[in-house]
């Protein structure tokens, strides 16, 4: 009869049975090895992880089990875990592979625990078989890369996208900009057909006016000159020769205007500088004087000023065309028995020449439309006259980089003054 066991024999047995149900059946792969890292234990999990039998890995190294590339580092790190063992999680921060019998890697997770059997220290390492895991982490890690991409090529679509948005924007302002300017344009040029339609009316109107009356008078003296053909009657012939030459010189004139309008507006007009003394300066606007005295209305008179002893470069026959002019103009805007005054003076920079009369004046409102072309004061509708006369002026001082002054009290006269560069 066998010996009866003891209740702590029993209670072994118990404990070392629930032990091997334990490490046989569990899921995960157990083995155990000494403190050679020789394996002495290997569960069934283990035998299905890496192919072996637990026959064929008893008495192995365990690097059998660890892929050849990593088995010289692995003998390295038990052996520095034999001298201080402590239960520690493998593979902190970077990879672990097992090597199955069929020569296949897989991803592994691995704990040790260090225990002790009679003085000998002994390892069980848990073996869990992380493929799974490392299949969804390489998964998730493809689709955070394609999602990385996708989100790069989006922001780039984007970016492109801007800039075409940009592009088409800029292109949006350039056009709209164009179409302004082509409105600006259109307005300008309707305005300008406007004023040019509204210039030929003005000018079929003054040449019809103005044209009419002396050739009215020449018609009319020519037809009493045959009247007064006997020696009785040579005063009546000086008086109708004297309107038709005054008529002839009206008409001349208003065709030199015409002309010289033209030419200027044409661009045919050019200034020839030369240099002219105080004494070439002086003699030039005194035979413009003594030409003009034919053309003095009753008891009109001019008076000349000369206050200058430099010269000036300039252009004298565009000068002697601005003199004219405005003792011409003078004349004609002054009554009778009244005084038209020449002055003439100099600085370092300019000469000027200033020519003033008694006439009927300027109103402060006509001042501003002196220029244009065709203007009549609106005091001046009686008196003959193209509205060309300053327009031309102001023309041959643009040509000479001259300027003009206007001086002017309704009734009571005008003074206008040139001023001209000395070089």
């Amino acid at each position: 009869m066998p010996p009866q066991m003891t209740d702590s024999a029993v209670n072994d047995a118990n404990s070392l049975q629930q032990f091997g149900a334990v490490f046989n059946y569990a899921t995960i792969g157990i083995l155990i090895t000494d403190h050679k890292g020789t394996i002495v234990n290997f569960n069934k999990y283990a035998e299905t992880q890496f192919g072996y039998t637990s026959d064929e890995v008893y008495g192995e190294k365990v690097e059998m089990l660890i892929p050849r590339e990593y088995r010289s580092s692995h003998i390295n790190e038990r052996r520095h875990f034999h001298q201080q063992p402590e239960p520690r999680r493998m593979g902190e921060g970077r990879d672990l592979f097992g090597l199955k019998k069929d020569g296949r890697t897989f991803p592994v997770e691995v704990s040790l625990s260090p225990y002790t059997v009679n003085g000998e220290i002994r390892v069980i390492a848990f073996v869990i078989d992380i493929t799974v895991r490392k299949e969804s982490e390489a998964v998730v890690l493809q689709q955070k890369k394609a999602l990385e991409r996708i989100t790069a090529e989006i922001k780039q679509l984007n970016v492109q996208l801007e800039q075409k948005v940009e592009a088409r924007t800029q292109m949006l302002r350039e056009t709209m900009a164009e179409l302004e300017r082509s409105r600006e344009e259109l307005s300008e040029a309707l305005e300008n057909e406007k004023h040019i339609g509204e210039l030929k009316s003005r000018f079929v109107t003054l040449a019809s006016h103005e044209f009419r009356t002396p050739l009215s008078t020449i018609l009319s003296s020519a037809f009493l000159l045959e009247k007064y053909n006997d020696m009785d009657a040579a005063g009546q012939r000086t008086k109708h020769i004297q309107r038709i030459k005054s008529s002839v010189l009206g008409l001349k004139g208003i065709l030199d205007d015409f002309l010289s309008m033209g030419k200027l507006e044409e661009g045919r007009i050019q200034s020839t500088r030369q240099e002219l003394s105080a004494a070439e300066i002086g003699e030039l606007i005194r035979n413009i004087l003594t030409d003009m005295e034919q053309l003095l209305k009753e008891g009109q008179h001019i008076t000349f000023e000369f206050d200058i002893g430099v010269g000036i470069t300039t252009d004298a026959e565009i000068i002697k065309n601005i003199l004219i002019n405005l003792v011409s103009n003078a004349i004609k805007f002054s009554g009778e028995g009244t005084t038209i005054s020449i002055l003439c003076r100099a600085t370092e920079k300019e000469l000027s020449v200033a020519v003033k009369d008694q006439g009927i004046g300027i109103s402060r409102e006509d001042l501003k439309h002196l220029s244009d072309r065709f203007f009549r004061a609106g005091n001046a509708a009686h008196v003959q006259g193209t509205g060309l006369g300053l327009h031309i002026i102001s023309k041959y001082l643009e040509l000479l980089n001259g300027r003009m002054e206007i001086q002017s009290v309704l009734n009571e006269g005008s003074c206008f003054t040139i001023y001209l560069p000395r070089i």
